[in-house]
């Protein structure tokens, strides 16, 4: 079966839970979260929970957790390389299936926008051991969109149909 024909039978609609990983930010300012959300909505998608946690793994592990009915678990803030970025740390411990390519394609991208500095970025994203997406991505709202756009909603209903079979 072809690209096309998998992405045909894909499923339109998804259930998503958001997270921010930041320590300042709040839902009145949390842009990036803001605009996953959007975005998800805009593209037919729910919305299954949408939560703004302190950038510690702990506390990241536990919201990864409580979005246990969604399909897919999508990440912003923590993933450059500050002491206080422990998003990629704390993803990477429940990722039991890598999908590096988004890494990838998310820095080649971005290095097309911001040049060099696209290097600091660790965003990441795989399927967990219960068998639903993460994606983590950086917290600035152009990153944010630029995953989006370019990435994650073109693909996320393929995504699902291939782990469904």
């Amino acid at each position: 079966m072809s690209h096309h024909e998998h992405k045909a039978r894909a499923p339109k609609s998804a259930r998503v839970a958001v997270i921010t990983c930041s320590d300042t930010r709040t839902k009145e300012n949390d842009t990036g979260g803001g605009a996953i959300v959007a975005g998800l909505q805009a593209g037919g998608h729910v919305v299954a929970g949408y939560e703004i946690v302190k950038d510690e793994p702990a506390l990241i592990l536990a919201a990864i957790e409580r979005a246990a009915g969604a399909q897919a678990v999508l990440i912003t803030g923590g993933t450059g390389i500050t002491r206080r970025d422990s998003t990629f740390e704390a993803v990477s411990g429940v990722i039991a299936r890598p999908l590096p390519g988004f890494g990838e394609l998310f820095r080649m991208l971005s290095y097309g926008e911001i040049g060099s500095a696209a290097m600091l970025s660790r965003a990441t994203a795989g399927v967990t051991g219960d068998g639903r997406l993460l994606f983590a991505m950086p917290g600035s709202p152009a990153g944010v969109k630029l995953a989006m756009e370019k990435l994650v909603l073109p693909e996320l209903g393929h995504l699902l149909e291939e782990l469904a079979r």
